[in-house]
């Protein structure tokens, strides 16, 4: 057993000093994978995944070295982000994944695949370790990014995945990437955003805004429940509250998914333990397929503006 102290220690040697090392993508989604991923990004060593501390710095190079294991190009996108506590301006990054598709037209399409990975750092003592904010929500880009490049052949339209800086702070990574894309904004197709997606509950409800923002969307979320085992709860608009608000004002088709609020949300007590890990799989599982439905389809895709 990996003491302690020593845990994020162990974890940064394996993805950062030798991040090559006999790993391939997985075509699964695994319970153990989502659990690895989030005991480290929840750990208290990592004291809450604040902006701007070094920490920070420790999660995003996790992430990019994460993607590059899995064969995906990968790239930090820097920024300058103001704290709500004083004002006072940090250095943090975006970390971007790129797989282009192979069709010769549509793969100048984008889908946007993201999740945030920061949270609320320590307060009075207690570390606010953000195991379900938004900790689920990275892990699951993670791994839902090393299923797609198994399958990349599939893949007719491209697809960035983006894990996002300072999301507490009033959603500045998203802002900052849509202020200064890394491709044209008119490529953009959708953008498909996980914020806390950790607490599948016992009807195996999984909620979204947005699916009315490209043609077709509320039924294909709706379609793709059975088969995933989970029960969406499909809103064509209701598009509040996460990244994916940042695209939406540009004009841009977003879904935002989540499990659902609990009494963990904003305190030192969201942690690992009370995660529902099999829940996540599910999850996961019914985000890939519906990013691969669009991603290796023709389908027509273009903004619907909602109320």
């Amino acid at each position: 057993m990996i003491p302690k102290l020593n845990f994020s220690i162990a974890l940064i040697f394996l993805f950062i000093i030798n991040p090559f090392s006999d790993v391939f993508s997985q075509e699964e989604i695994t319970k153990q994978e989502l659990k690895d991923h989030i005991q480290f990004l929840a750990h208290d060593s990592l004291k809450g995944r604040f902006p701007g501390t070094a920490q920070n710095k420790i999660v995003v190079d996790y992430i990019k070295s994460d993607f590059i294991a899995n064969g995906i190009t990968s790239e930090f996108q820097e920024f300058k982000a103001k704290l709500k506590v004083d004002s006072s301006e940090v250095k943090t990054w975006n970390v971007i994944g790129f797989i282009e598709g192979n069709d010769s037209k549509l793969k100048n399409e984008i889908i946007v695949l993201g999740a945030h990975y920061d949270h609320l750092g320590e307060n009075e003592g207690s570390i606010f370790n953000g195991a379900d904010d938004n900790a689920s929500g990275t892990a699951a880009l993670l791994e839902i990014a090393e299923k797609v490049k198994a399958n990349h052949g599939l893949l007719k339209r491209s697809i960035l995945f983006i894990a996002f800086g300072a999301e507490e702070q009033g959603l500045l990574g998203s802002s900052y990437f849509v202020n200064h894309p890394t491709v044209s904004l008119n490529d953009i197709k959708l953008m498909i955003n996980m914020d806390m997606v950790g607490h599948l509950n016992a009807e195996n409800h999984v909620y979204m805004g947005g699916a009315g923002t490209f043609p077709g969307g509320m039924q294909l979320m709706d379609s793709l429940g059975m088969p995933n085992h989970v029960k969406p709860v499909v809103h064509a608009g209701s598009i509040a509250g996460s990244d994916h608000v940042s695209f939406y004002k540009k004009g841009i088709s977003v879904l935002g998914i989540h499990t659902g609020g609990h009494d963990n949300y904003h305190k030192p007590t969201d942690v690992i333990v009370n995660l529902n890990l099999a829940g996540e799989v599910k999850v996961a599982n019914y985000i890939y397929n519906a990013l691969m439905a669009i991603a290796t389809s023709t389908r027509e895709m273009k903004f619907i503006a909602q109320d």
